[in-house]
Parts: structure tokens; sequence; C-alpha cells
């Protein structure tokens, strides 16, 4: 089905509306500053803004604009962009935290090992010594007399 010159010019004019409200910041909070959005909000199929579609000049001046709107105020207006950002930034951060945290994990478990095995070598060896001992006695013990003797002045 063809539409009329006045319905092209009005669906143009809908859409270059629409256009500036996102470039605005006023954008949908179901949507993001994008062509998706941007067709959704005027009305009009997505794919007329493509190849030789009748609005694929639309969308190349919607995308110029975005772009010269970020570079020039260094901004996103997407906030879903920010979100990202935001998060990736996160994930980063918690990596370098993670390799951190699994290089103290390692270097403990490895002192704990170190600690269990001069343990268990000290235990041999008092165990061993007191072997010895036992074994090489010459001491006689001593019998405790069962009087008390008085001080001795």
């Amino acid at each position: 089905m063809r539409i009329t010159a006045s319905q092209r010019q009005a669906n143009e004019n809908r859409i270059r509306a629409t256009i500036d409200r996102l470039l605005r910041g006023q954008i949908p909070a179901d949507g993001g500053c994008d062509v998706k959005t941007l067709a959704r909000e005027a009305g009009v199929d997505r794919t007329a803004f493509y190849g030789t579609r009748p609005y694929a000049h639309l969308r190349v001046e919607f995308e110029q604009r975005l772009a010269t709107l970020q570079r020039d105020t260094g901004q996103r207006l997407d906030p879903r962009d920010s979100q990202i950002d935001r998060l990736k930034t996160e994930i980063t951060t918690l990596k370098r935290r993670l390799e951190q945290t699994t290089g103290q994990v390692d270097e403990l478990t490895a002192f704990r090992e170190q600690a269990l095995a001069q343990l268990a070598a000290q235990h041999d060896e008092i165990t061993r010594l007191r072997a010895g001992a036992a074994a090489a006695s010459h001491v006689t013990p001593l019998r405790r007399s069962a009087a008390l003797v008085g001080p001795c002045n």
C-alpha cells in the first residue's frame, strides 16, 4: 500500500519531533536513544529506516546528531549506556579483587601446608627424643620419706 505525499510528510514531521525529544533526553523508560525506540515512538516500522527505504535519511540524520551531541557534550543520553559503562568498570574492579583474593588464598594455603609439615616433623622429633630418653635413663628415682623432719637450724 502506497502512502500519499502528505502522509509521508506527516510521518517525517512525527519522526523529526521524536528525534528532537530523544536528543533532549526524553527517553521512555522501556527504550533507549536508538533507532528501535525512534521507530516505535514515531509509530513507523523500523525497517523504513534502512537501505533505500523512505526514512533512511532520517536515521542517518538521527545518528549523526546523536554522535555530534555525544562528542560535543561528552555525555550519553541513553541511561542504559551509562549503566553499561558503570557495570563494566565494576566488573573490572571485581575481577582484580578476585585475582588478589585468589593469590592471598594460595599463599595462605601454602603457608598452612608448610606449618603442618613443620609441626609433624617437630612431633616426630619430640616422640623420638622421649623414647630415647626413656631407654637410656640411668637416673634412680629417690624415695620420699613418709615422716617430715623439722626445720634445720
